[in-house]
């Protein structure tokens, strides 16, 4: 496996983070919110759009909210359109809501309107028979999580209503291969001292689960099937934090790291497209330092260094 290329994409916002990645109509699309902060109520999702296999990019959305701090987009092509899902961190402490916005272009964007129950953050969406999976998490010292289904790509109902509550899970992936659903879920000593990663896997109708538990902790998941191997884009935390390509064996639980992907602090959230053995990457990192002009009257040598969260876009070879 071959890291074939990797550049910065964007870097405009304060703080740039938590991206996805798809292609429809023969374009690229990734989206990632932007704010002044990691956390701040000026969150908002932008869309940029790449029409040359992400040679060069153009901003062509962005999608704001005067009641609440917009977080982790996510995209979908479904039935011709392109569905962005994100979660609202609400001004007014009443909780977190899932939106779905609708796109025909992926410029020009629907009115969002609420999707789940109220205080579950509906995390990302898969197409499995037309219809739509996603694993909502509620977090709290008694949070648990829910599998949700969408035979309409409006409406989504609870598949299951407790879906994994080992620990404080939340982030979440699924994928669907050969009649089984595999999830990637994270977990993160919070309230509880549980912090490895779980894979869970299904049959048909996929509510009843089974669950290994991984050798690693895992953060910002997205899984993929790539020749029958399950592999994920993951933050992986022991020595110095990154986001990296693994390998995730199904009976073990073992993760194997293929590639570390240039990163480093705050960093992962990637979004992915597969096309044959390339694997093109979007995702963001703290690895890079900028000028921070803290005064205008200060000589440009004079002017401290700061890391900042920016978007990047890799392309990796699979095919050894």
């Amino acid at each position: 496996m071959e890291l074939v290329s990797v550049k910065r994409i964007w870097d405009q916002g304060e703080h740039n983070a938590f991206t996805d990645l798809v292609l429809f109509q023969g374009a690229l699309f990734c989206v990632f919110r932007e704010g002044s902060a990691h956390v701040s109520p000026d969150g908002a999702l932008r869309v940029l759009r790449s029409q040359d296999a992400g040679g060069t990019w153009q901003s062509v959305s962005l999608l704001t909210s005067t009641q609440a701090d917009l977080r982790d987009g996510k995209l979908i092509e479904f039935r011709g359109e392109l569905l962005l899902l994100g979660g609202g961190a609400h001004h007014d402490k009443s909780g977190l809501q899932s939106y779905l916005w609708r796109s025909k272009d992926g410029v020009h964007w629907s009115e969002p309107y609420e999707v789940a129950d109220k205080g579950y953050w509906l995390w990302r969406l898969t197409e499995h028979q037309d219809a739509l999976y996603g694993v909502g998490y509620r977090a709290g010292p008694d949070g648990d999580t829910r599998l949700y289904k969408s035979d309409d790509g409006q409406q989504f109902k609870s598949w299951m209503s407790v879906f994994n509550n080992q620990g404080y899970v939340n982030e979440s992936s699924l994928v669907f291969h050969q009649g089984s659903c595999f999830c990637l879920l994270r977990r993160d000593p919070v309230w509880s001292d549980e912090f490895l990663g779980l894979l869970g896997h299904s049959l048909p109708p996929f509510n009843q689960w089974t669950w290994q538990t991984l050798d690693k902790r895992i953060g910002g998941p997205v899984m993929f099937v790539y020749q029958s191997r399950l592999m994920a884009v993951v933050r992986l935390y022991e020595g110095n934090i990154r986001t990296a390509l693994i390998e995730i064996n199904k009976e073990t639980g073992a993760i194997h790291e293929w590639l570390t992907l240039p990163s480093q602090g705050d960093t992962s959230y990637a979004g992915i497209v597969l096309e044959g053995d390339d694997l093109y990457v979007s995702y963001y990192s703290s690895h890079e330092m900028i000028l921070a002009p803290d005064n205008s009257q200060v000589q440009i040598e004079e002017i401290p260094e700061k890391s900042k969260t920016m978007i990047y876009f890799a392309k990796i070879r699979l095919s050894n």
